[in-house]
């Protein structure tokens, strides 16, 4: 049997990931429990799903976590402070390149400004292993974008993923996982308060609470299990694509590993050193699930390639290609593209500085990862010192107002025509009703 089964363009992308009604019907029950029962249902619940055993407490509070980050080796917290530096990096270059504006208006200006929400809670999952990753892309574009509280929650913390909180600084760690977790967030719970922002990846009953939460609250994203498209031709080390397909696909057993090539014999080629390097692989009985979850297409010409590829909008996008910065160009739709064989989406997960938290289930096709973007707002505003030069202004709104069938909006916009009487207004809705 193969490893990696050969795949058409529909069954590639008729594999979204479409959330359990089981999933979705657990959210709601335990987002009910919190809502009515506050901190004492947040406690019983991480007590009961195993996160912290009674005596424990709910928060963990500063002290707690640079105590964590103070206990690190040096080595370990050199290497968690270059990674956290390079993040910050790329999330003060993100605020940087939104600016506010200000543009002229008859009578006028007009603009914008980019405004941080006040609170944000980022979620890390804890599962087989800690994710102090997760903690760095959450937390760090949050402080960059100007949030004035961070909250962190978190199964189970590891000291690594605490002593990454405390890299950003942030005002608490609340210790719960899953659902109970985002509804703690985004209604808050004794100590932990509500937060305007609720961001990071999460398992199905994380996501399932998101989607139920998502207008009480700003999410990020509903993100899925994770998926890589690598695109290759003739020049791809067959040896290297198997290594980021398992590297992929290691994550979860519903993780699509998918691999498009205008190279047939490449395929086979894959194939064989598939089957030679998952045999060591501790991950191995994972990998197998999720490889056999994704698969392997052979496109005619590399314009075919590039439409599959824009049909699947990947989370993750490789180019393994001779001309991979001309292709690059040619793609519209997926959450990361990582261009040539040396820059790895492994590299990408790791802190090189853009976000690993990406969109799945084909919604690259209308938005972006997690970013400073993510924590803004942006509030527009006007202000008119001329009155006689926004007359034309005010004139326009008393017609829209007429023709909209708002006559209250039509008077309070008449007021501010300069020496405006009655039939001047009037005659603005001849030839409308």
């Amino acid at each position: 049997m193969r490893l990696l089964p050969l795949r058409s363009a529909e069954e590639l992308a008729a594999r979204n990931n479409v959330l359990p009604p089981e999933a979705l019907r657990t959210a709601a029950e335990l987002i009910e429990r919190i809502r009515v029962g506050g901190e004492s249902a947040l406690r019983d619940l991480t007590e009961r799903f195993g996160e912290r055993v009674p005596g424990d407490p709910l928060v963990l509070e500063r002290p707690v976590l640079r105590k964590a980050l103070d206990s690190l080796e040096r080595e370990d917290r050199d290497r968690l402070e270059r990674v956290a530096g390079r993040i910050a990096s790329f999330a003060g270059a993100q605020r940087t390149a939104l600016s506010d504006i200000t543009v002229s208006i008859p009578g006028g200006r007009a603009g914008h400004v980019a405004v941080p929400v006040e609170r944000a809670g980022c979620y890390v999952p804890g599962g087989r292993h800690p994710l102090p990753s997760s903690a760095l892309v959450t937390t760090i574009p949050a402080r960059a974008a100007g949030v004035r509280e961070i909250w962190v929650a978190t199964p189970r913390p590891h000291p690594v993923t605490l002593a990454a909180a405390a890299l950003s600084d942030v005002d608490g760690v609340v210790v719960a996982g899953g659902a109970h977790a985002i509804a703690a967030l985004a209604l808050g719970a004794g100590p932990v308060p509500a937060v305007d922002v609720v961001a990071g990846p999460g398992n199905v009953y994380v996501t399932a609470a998101k989607q139920l939460l998502a207008g009480r609250v700003g999410i990020d994203m509903m993100a899925g299990p994770s998926e890589l498209v690598i695109l290759a031709d003739q020049s791809a080390d067959p040896a290297l694509v198997a290594a980021d397909l398992l590297a992929q696909a290691e994550h979860d057993v519903l993780a699509l590993p998918v691999l498009v090539t205008t190279h047939a014999p490449l395929v086979e080629q894959v194939e064989a050193e598939l089957a030679r390097q998952i045999e060591n692989l501790p991950t191995a009985d994972i990998a197998r699930a999720a490889l056999a979850n994704g698969g392997a297409l052979v496109a005619p010409n590399i314009d075919e390639a590039c439409r599959v590829v824009d049909r699947l909008a990947p989370e993750h996008l490789e180019l393994l290609l001779r001309d991979a910065p001309l292709v690059a160009g040619r793609i519209r739709n997926c959450g990361a593209i990582f261009v040539g064989a040396g820059a790895g989406e492994v590299l990408g997960d790791y802190g090189a500085g853009p976000n690993h938290t990406l969109p799945t289930s084909r919604a690259a096709r209308f938005t972006g990862g997690l970013s400073v973007f993510t924590f803004l707002r942006i509030r527009s505003w006007m202000t008119i010192d001329d009155a006689a030069t926004a007359r034309g202004l005010a004139e326009d709104a008393v017609w829209f107002a007429r023709i909209e069938g708002l006559e209250a909006h039509a008077r309070a916009a008449s007021l501010r025509i300069p020496s405006q009487t009655p039939s001047v207004v009037e005659d603005i809705s001849l030839g409308i009703a």
